[in-house]
């Protein structure tokens, strides 16, 4: 009989917990959860939430897979092909993520339930939109306790959304150092003072504060207090106040560092054009179902991947064009794209219990093929990362390479060196190759039209 291994994330709540099992993720539900379960199941409000796409769906298995005597069911979730974390999302991306956690609630409600879990890691891009994945966060309503998530939700989505609403920024890597969420106090010393003529950005973030703050142990002889019902009417008109704040926050800004691209790539007479139908022939030859373009921007050559089905992970450091692209991605329920913001220069690290409860962004992508375009002088110049380091790092991303070589005469990198002193005699196409030999072999080479750049086909090793 083979082992099972319990995932590194999923220690915190007794309900249960994921395993695997020859590879294969599931579910067990403890004996301490068993009445909550049983409900959520008999009162039909898990294939509401599944009929809904608010939930992912699951399978029931009657085995007892761990031996645990704690065990009561297992279950195997739908597959999540990629799994990110919200310091790796867009503000649409998180906003998304709040509104179906709310909806979650909501619903739940509904059912003489109530949700006990809003953690922004409780939700995932699947099937060309935001989805809860935790099973076991619905437990039986109990209208003697306030919302016991609330604080969470908060901390979750109302504080991040709203400091980058109110202050014009993206500051989704702030769930790096506060991967709980973002505190209540912090929250309330960054927002703007106009934040508290919003009466529910005062009341959720700025007076929650403060009562947080304000709280303090009841001493040993102090008699508790009968708690005050908090009935479904109140429940329902927070979740609907929180949904107001959520659906009110925006971040716009038309200027992102690199949105417009492709304006003005296509003016370069057929450079675009000819670059795609290259790109297009080569992806073909890979024979790939999995991919991942980095330096994505707003998915202009994404878009060729999803044409042929394949799974696309399109990451870019300018949060402005991630979010551009993510929203093209939800209008169009494009299963196959997950927008993502990574810098390749200082990529997500792991985190966590043992540096092992979320794994780093380089360990999760296991794809066929890397795209890299027009992305390699960013990371040699830009960030004078050397020609071995980028290779290793796409060798450990996918078997197939697809990258482009801009020489050092073209008008991008000297606009970029009128900005800092050229040391960079090493960049040229001869060290840019030598250097990725060692990692693959060199499958095909063309020249984009009159532009002096190459592309490259290469296979891993």
């Amino acid at each position: 009989m083979s082992s099972t291994i319990k995932h590194s994330s999923s220690y915190r709540d007794p309900s249960g917990f994921l395993f695997y099992k020859d590879d294969v993720l599931y579910r067990q539900v403890n004996t301490v959860f068993k009445d909550d379960f049983d409900q959520f199941i008999s009162s039909g409000l898990y294939q509401h939430l599944v009929d809904k796409n608010v939930l992912i769906p699951h399978k029931k298995i009657d085995e007892n897979l761990t031996g645990s005597a704690d065990w009561h069911q297992t279950i195997l979730p739908e597959k999540i092909p990629f799994i990110s974390y919200p310091y790796e999302w867009c503000f649409d991306m998180l906003k998304d993520a709040a509104l179906v956690t709310l909806h979650a609630a909501q619903e739940a409600m509904n059912y003489g339930m109530i949700l006990k879990d809003a953690s922004a890691y409780n939700v995932q891009w699947h099937k060309g939109k935001m989805i809860f994945i935790d099973t076991l966060s619905f437990e039986k309503w109990d209208s003697t306790k306030p919302w016991i998530a609330y604080r969470q939700f908060c901390e979750h989505f109302l504080a991040p959304l709203a400091l980058m609403h109110y202050l014009k920024l993206p500051l989704q890597n702030l769930f790096l150092a506060y991967p709980d969420g973002i505190p209540l106090a912090l929250t309330k010393k960054l927002l703007p003072a106009k934040s508290k003529f919003n009466l529910n950005t005062y009341l959720h973030l700025h007076l929650h504060a403060n009562i947080s703050g304000n709280s303090k142990p009841k001493a040993p002889n102090q008699k508790l207090q009968t708690p005050k019902p908090f009935s479904s009417t109140k429940f329902k008109n927070l979740l609907r106040s929180l949904e107001e704040m959520v659906q009110s926050f925006s971040l716009n800004n038309p200027s992102g560092v690199w949105s417009g691209y492709y304006n003005e790539a296509f003016q370069r007479e057929d450079y675009v054009a000819q670059k795609k139908q290259i790109v297009e022939d080569w992806i073909g030859r890979t024979d790939a179902g999995s991919a991942i373009d980095i330096g994505a921007n707003e998915g202009e050559f994404s878009e060729l991947l999803s044409a042929k089905n394949i799974s696309t992970i399109s990451a870019d450091f300018d949060h402005y064009s991630v979010n551009r692209l993510y929203n093209i991605a939800r209008k169009n329920n494009n299963s196959s794209t997950l927008p993502l913001v990574i810098d390749f220069a200082n990529p997500s690290p792991a985190i966590g219990v043992n540096n092992e409860e979320r794994s780093a962004f380089l360990q999760r992508p296991k794809t066929d093929l890397v795209l890299a375009l027009a992305v390699i002088h960013h990371l040699a110049i830009g960030k004078n990362i050397p020609f071995e380091n980028i290779a290793e790092m796409f060798k450990g991303l996918g078997n197939w390479l697809i990258i482009e070589f801009v020489p050092k005469e073209d008008e991008k990198i000297q606009l970029m060196l009128q900005q800092k002193k050229d040391v960079y005699y090493d960049y040229n196409e001869e060290n840019f190759i030598n250097s990725f030999k060692s990692s693959y072999s060199v499958i095909k080479k063309s020249v984009i039209g009159n532009s002096g750049r190459s592309l490259f086909l290469m296979k891993k090793l």
